[in-house]
């Protein structure tokens, strides 16, 4: 009889969507903080929401154990965790690149606190690279963007907010 070997739980975990940026895997998102498994095949995930709330946990919670356990894990439990605090510091630059790719402003980086504030007075559009852009609601197609319009292109684009 052979023995098949899993690809690591780490591995599989890191491969999840995010399904309100299906561009960008959770790993990508900064949000899969820490997975581990024993030697009985268990596997405990560790996450955090970008934002208390989140309306996509639960969902990102079900994807996770669907996908660990289509790899042949039978016991995968998935652990929220808001503590450190998600920060868009925690997106990969991987990460950064595909939401430009597929036309989503990445945010800068958040400064450390006690240091200078950082001001944007205008976000770079993700179409033409443009900085002429304004932006038209605080809120875009989920929470944690906002739309943006480019004066230049005349394109509308989301912007993932800073956080």
């Amino acid at each position: 009889m052979t023995q098949t070997t899993m690809p690591p739980a780490r591995q599989i975990a890191a491969s999840v969507l995010d399904p309100e940026l299906p561009m960008v895997t959770i790993e990508d998102l900064g949000i899969l903080r820490d997975v581990t498994e024993d030697d009985q095949g268990r596997v405990h995930v560790t996450i955090t929401p970008t934002y208390s709330g989140c309306p996509a946990m639960e969902t990102i919670r079900e994807d996770i154990v669907t996908t660990l356990e289509l790899s042949g894990y039978r016991h995968v439990d998935v652990e929220f965790v808001l503590s450190p605090a998600w920060s868009t510091d925690d997106l990969t630059d991987a990460g950064r690149d595909k939401l430009a790719e597929a036309g989503i402003a990445p945010p800068g980086p958040v400064h450390a606190a006690g240091g200078p504030v950082a001001l944007s007075l205008s976000v770079r559009c993700p179409q033409c690279g443009s900085l002429d852009t304004r932006e038209s609601s605080r809120f875009g197609s989920t929470a944690c963007k906002s739309l943006w319009v480019c004066r230049t292109c005349r394109e509308p684009y989301d912007h993932f907010k800073a956080l």
